[in-house]
């Protein structure tokens, strides 16, 4: 990306709070059509808790993620709910030096999800987008897929024109990238080493398009 977007959205009833303590049921509440919610929370939950959470909420969705980082045990619990059909699809935009910073961490996103589903850029961006057939929801916020007892921010809208946007930027990596290139300053064709193409039984590819609403 060479050039800033931005995507302006309706003014809205926007819910404020801040969650010194308890759990991320407590924080978050429940989402619904229009919600919009800005959360400071002092580290009491992970970014994974809020997916979890809000997935169990709205039902199988389809699941894009940019983080800058990950944990090993946020990796396998997504891995686990896509096996158990709590996400439809899944994919994956990662900082370019993931693969140099946690080698291992980066070796097991890639064995638990295939490469075909992740693309890495230069990016410090954290959102998520969780779809439906009915709800939208985007999440904008400062954590990482890793637990960070620190505070934190987390903003959760029901925002389809606000998905369409982050997902069409994700769409792009996927469309102008070639699976596996985990250093994205390498050359248009060139692969990382030691990478299997390819996508692997039982893993889903998220479409390219976003399905009609």
């Amino acid at each position: 990306m060479t050039t800033a977007k931005a995507h302006a959205s309706k003014p809205r009833r926007r819910t404020i709070r801040a969650a010194r303590t308890g759990s991320v049921a407590a924080a978050i509440g429940q989402v619904g059509p229009g919600c919009e919610l800005f959360i400071l929370t002092h580290g009491q939950f992970s970014l994974i808790d809020a997916i979890v959470y809000l997935s169990q909420q709205i039902g199988p969705c389809r699941l894009s993620v940019s983080t800058w980082t990950a944990g090993n045990e946020d990796l396998q619990q997504m891995a686990t709910l896509l096996a158990a059909g709590q996400f439809t699809a899944v994919r994956w935009l990662v900082d370019r030096s993931f693969i140099t910073r946690q080698p291992a961490y980066c070796a097991r996103l890639r064995e638990l999800f295939g490469d075909d589903v992740i693309r890495t850029t230069r990016s410090h961006a954290k959102f998520v987008t969780l779809r439906t057939d009915k709800l939208h929801l985007a999440i904008r916020t400062s954590m990482n897929l890793n637990h960070n007892p620190r505070m934190e921010n987390i903003e959760i809208s029901d925002d389809p024109a606000l998905c369409d946007f982050l997902d069409a930027e994700l769409a792009r990596y996927f469309s102008e990238q070639e699976p596996g290139t985990f250093d994205a300053e390498l050359r248009a064709g060139t692969r990382a080493p030691g990478v299997r193409t390819g996508n692997a039984t039982g893993r889903r590819l998220y479409p390219t398009t976003p399905r009609p609403r």
